[in-house]
């Protein structure tokens, strides 16, 4: 993460942001690339405890040996151990989150360079910058708070920020809306404006491709129908996308094709756009799949029966969550724009604005964590299944983050709390514990024992 400071804001030229944040190096002893595999974020000069014992040792060295011998794809060790992770994710006793805001807090981006500086934004108008690694060497610890933009600082947001977001490509810049209606371009290492977009009404949504190289444009959703694309380069809003009829609630570019965006809002309404075409929407999602027997004039072309106020796309691209107002969740194929029907039951969402929701990313199934009042309700995407509800928050929770290098989510509230789930450490089986008491493992059917002896087969 090293880089130098920069001398006071810059505006991006020809794409390339400013320089990197630099703050303190990992420490020594630590992986230049973390592992997917173990039982927790590793500290500096831990043993990996990933094994657990014999019930998770068999079952890994059946992955890898299949993984050895061709017999099983490379990457089926990682995602069952990225899927066990998920499912074991528990509320941590032993990591906290510095406790800044004095008010509910609204947005958490975590940067996808390294996966250790986590920003939040809150209604206090304040944004803080985290480390999330554990530098102390013990294994309590807090997460700090780097840098601020408190409310002494001379350009902190007025009002309530409603979305933070990292520059994808590195740590010098991020990105923060609120509603005082602005748009704000950060140099991180000075915590100075580098850019500044002003716009008529509420800012509730912005967003920035995680794969452009041959665009800077910045996705805004406000109280206006119209969504409105601010080009990073120029220092303009460059493009207007014409199409809402209410304000637009959600934006969200899609990983897979740096042209793509999604929209969603308060007229019940999805829409997908190639931001290169005059026209510009591509389709609008339709709920019932184009059945007009199931759908009235009024609902004809609506992705839910109230305000649209979620969206995130799968990491792959190839499918779209969306959450209404009308308790739903619907995964659609964005290739198609078709409903896939998957059946989550009633997902309470009692949230006027923007609703921040995760998804997970490497694991088999995946996963989609939801604010449901003061819990997170997490399902399976593609079956629609309610595996658990995270219980910690002591108000309602406004956003989520999903950190895929170590399957940990982070958490963030109305009681202004960020709270930090960790996967569940294995319990190792003592020495003394017979072989028949533990589960039989499930191993590739080329590695069973086939021998037997000439008195058996006699």
């Amino acid at each position: 993460m090293a880089g130098r400071p920069l001398n006071g804001p810059q505006r991006p030229a020809n794409g390339h942001p400013p320089a990197p944040l630099p703050l303190p190096a990992p420490s020594a002893g630590m992986p230049a690339t973390p592992l997917a595999i173990g039982g927790g974020r590793p500290t500096p000069g831990a043993r990996w405890r990933g094994g657990g014992g014999r019930r998770g040792g068999g079952a890994m060295l059946g992955f890898l040996s299949g993984r050895q011998a061709g017999l099983d794809e490379p990457l089926r060790l990682r995602r069952a151990e990225a899927t066990r992770r998920v499912l074991s994710l528990e509320l941590n006793k032993d990591r906290d989150v510095e406790r800044i805001h004095g008010n509910g807090i609204n947005s958490l981006d975590i940067e996808p360079v390294e996966g250790r500086y986590m920003l939040s934004g809150g209604s206090d108008g304040v944004i803080v910058v985290y480390d999330l690694e554990n530098l102390s060497r013990k294994p309590t610890y807090t997460c700090k708070a780097v840098c601020s933009v408190g409310r002494s600082h001379p350009d902190v947001h007025r009002f309530s920020v409603e979305t933070v977001q990292w520059y994808p490509h590195d740590t010098g810049m991020f990105t923060s809306s609120s509603f005082d209606k602005t748009l704000k371009i950060w140099d991180t290492n000075t915590l100075q404006i580098a850019d500044v977009f002003h716009f008529e009404g509420t800012v509730y949504s912005h967003h920035m491709s995680p794969i452009a190289t041959k665009h800077c444009l910045v996705a805004v959703g406000t109280k206006s129908p119209k969504v409105q694309l601010c080009d990073l380069k120029s220092g303009s809003c460059s493009h207007i996308l014409q199409g809402h009829r209410q304000e637009v609630l959600a934006v969200s570019w899609s990983p897979r094709h740096e042209y793509i965006l999604a929209t969603a809002s308060a007229d019940s309404k999805v829409k997908l756009w190639d931001v290169r075409r005059a026209s510009g929407c591509l389709t609008t999602l339709d709920q019932h799949n184009g059945e007009k027997t199931k759908a009235s004039s009024e609902a004809a072309n609506t992705a839910h029966n109230g305000r649209v106020n979620g969206l995130c796309y799968m990491s792959d691209g190839l499918h779209l969550l969306t959450i209404g107002t009308d308790d739903r969740m619907r995964l659609w194929n964005s290739s198609t724009g078709e409903n896939t029907l998957v059946n989550y039951g009633k997902v309470r969402n009692e949230s006027r604005k923007g609703l921040k929701f995760a998804v997970s990313c490497g694991c088999s199934p995946e996963f989609a964590f939801v604010p449901c009042g003061s819990t997170i309700a997490v399902y399976t995407v593609f079956s629609g299944e309610l595996v658990t509800m995270l219980r910690g928050h002591y108000n309602n929770v406004g956003c989520c983050v999903f950190q895929p290098n170590f399957q940990e989510l982070y958490s963030g509230g109305k009681d202004c709390n960020i709270l930090a789930w960790i996967p569940a450490l294995r319990e190792p089986v003592p020495d003394d514990v017979s072989d028949k008491c533990l589960p039989q493992q499930h191993l590739n059917p080329a590695y069973e024992d086939a021998w037997s002896s000439s008195d058996d087969e006699g």
